[in-house]
């Protein structure tokens, strides 16, 4: 009888792999690094073959450090990054190197297209945002800028997609991936010829592959991917999801009372709904995982990825010491912030380094820089203004519905008791945090317990197999001076607003 899940979670830089017992526990998890490509300014890219070799051999460690019987897993799936573009030809070879979700080449396709418009015309169908590293700009700016390439190309795939195809050699699109694309209409679930052709880019509609579900059996390990992982030849392997849907699904999200954060590269803020949203308030409604649930999100690349700048840029030594002594830079981090106070002083930090969610121009920065002040208030600012900026997006939100009655919070972030007892006092709700450590991964191991039939049901899975490690409940005490920071925190955002475009850097 089958003993194990298996989840592959892949980012924009990094792929895992993890292996769990039908009850979620974790029993070996395996990362490979995989390298960013960066040709251009403002373009951003990876290798999809390294990309894949980064997915074959965590699961080949995953398997190693379990030393399991690899028939003994009862079914795989991966979650991934979503948006992006992986363009493969009609048998599945990479085209180009895949453009990643952070990419801002096609800005002023999407920049133009709410100019005119088009973006309000469409909305109703699409319910979410357009923006430049959707894969309708991206193909729109390929067509006029690589036409060879376009020329090659045979589907169009997201990135958890390309490394289901590599080892099942089956091609599909699942559906809470591309109901993130704008490539479709989120109501019906199908892709819309109107959708396509409000783009521009009606004669596209044959590069997208057949839609699958998250829990739907979509092939088996193949003889080459079985040799390159060490997984079993003919093992289930499962839809999968876009990550934003495996995260929700690790923190036990199974109504619409609950409330997930995930802060790492993007700072994303998501609940789900049987009633979708329909509103440019709104960054994204998409498909859940559950069938007849969306997903509600609002959220940017403005989250913990501004504390690894800060420790790669300024901390390069301490990181070093750290890894001689068998610590971490991050717990130096902790103990800088812990020897300060919310009220010692004023600083505020706008976290914009990878994104903005006020302004497309919109760069980070420190506002009220004292010589008196440390590097400790430093740190602090960047940890206050990534939950400020998630705040930012929740206010959005609560439009539509109440304060949750605690936040879920996975990534970066979450590993930090510091950091996590912050978002409790800013948002003054208690916080709990999901065990283990690849939590992406959990949410696609629950999606292939539901696929294998170890159990009926979403819900019935998380309850199942997700725990909490710990719950950290505000202080009120600090509401009233983290009330105050915020409001200034957003003050400044108000002024800053008209000279954004003026202060913009254009390369020459």
């Amino acid at each position: 009888m089958p003993k194990y899940l298996l989840g592959t979670d892949n980012g924009c830089t990094v792929a895992k792999a993890a292996l769990f017992t039908l009850d979620g526990k974790e029993i070996a998890v395996a990362s490979q690094k995989i390298d960013a490509l960066t040709p251009h300014q403002g373009w951003s890219e990876m290798d999809m073959t390294a990309s894949w070799a980064a997915t074959a051999d965590s699961i080949r460690e995953v398997l190693q450090k379990a030393r399991i019987d690899p028939k003994d897993i009862a079914c795989i799936a991966s979650a991934g990054h979503g948006n992006g573009l992986y363009l493969v030809d009609k048998q599945g070879n990479p085209v180009r190197n895949a453009i990643s979700s952070t990419d801002a080449r096609a800005r002023a396709y999407s920049d133009k297209w709410i100019a005119d418009g088009v973006d309000q015309i469409i909305r109703p169908k699409t319910m979410q945002s357009v923006w430049a590293a959707q894969p309708n700009a991206l193909l729109a700016w390929l067509r006029d800028n690589e036409p060879e390439i376009m020329k090659k190309a045979g589907w169009v795939l997201m990135c958890k997609d390309y490394i289901r195809f590599r080892l099942t050699g089956q091609i599909a699109a699942e559906l809470t991936d591309m109901s993130g694309t704008s490539l479709m209409n989120v109501g019906t679930a199908d892709y819309d010829q109107d959708v396509l052709d409000a783009f521009g880019i009606g004669e596209m509609r044959d590069l997208l592959p057949p839609l699958v579900r998250s829990a739907e059996i979509c092939g088996q390990v193949t003889d080459g991917a079985a040799s390159e992982t060490g997984l079993a030849a003919g093992t289930p392997v499962a839809g999968g999801m876009f990550d934003i849907d495996a995260c929700a699904l690790s923190s036990a999200i199974t109504d619409e009372s609950q409330l997930c954060m995930v802060a790492g590269t993007w700072g994303n803020n998501q609940y789900i709904s049987r009633t979708p949203i329909v509103d440019d308030a709104v960054f994204m409604t998409t498909r859940f995982a559950m069938d007849d649930y969306y997903l509600m999100l609002e959220g940017s690349a403005t989250s913990a990825s501004n504390l690894e700048w800060l420790v790669t840029e300024f901390f390069q030594a301490e990181r070093e010491a750290a890894a001689a002594s068998g610590t971490s830079v991050y717990e130096l981090c902790n103990e800088l912030v812990g020897s300060t106070k919310p009220g010692d002083c004023g600083l505020i930090f706008l976290p914009f380094l990878y994104g903005a969610n006020v302004h497309p121009d919109a760069k980070a920065c420190f506002i009220g820089l004292d010589a008196w002040q440390k590097r400790a208030h430093v740190v602090r600012a960047v940890y206050e203004g990534v939950i400020f900026s998630h705040r930012w997006h929740v206010e959005k939100l609560l439009k539509y519905r109440k304060m949750p009655e605690c936040i879920r919070l996975t990534g970066g972030a979450a590993r930090s008791t510091e950091w996590v007892q912050m978002f409790a006092d800013i948002f003054q709700v208690p916080v709990e945090i999901p065990d283990g450590t690849e939590l992406g991964a959990l949410g696609a191991a629950i999606c292939a317990a539901v696929a294998a039939g170890c159990y009926d049901s979403f819900p019935a899975a998380m309850a199942a197999m997700v725990r909490f490690s710990r719950r950290q409940e505000p202080n009120k005490a600090l509401a009233e001076v983290y009330q105050a920071k915020r409001t200034r925190y957003n003050q400044i955002l108000q002024a800053l607003d008209p000279v954004w475009a003026d202060l913009a850097w254009k390369a020459t």
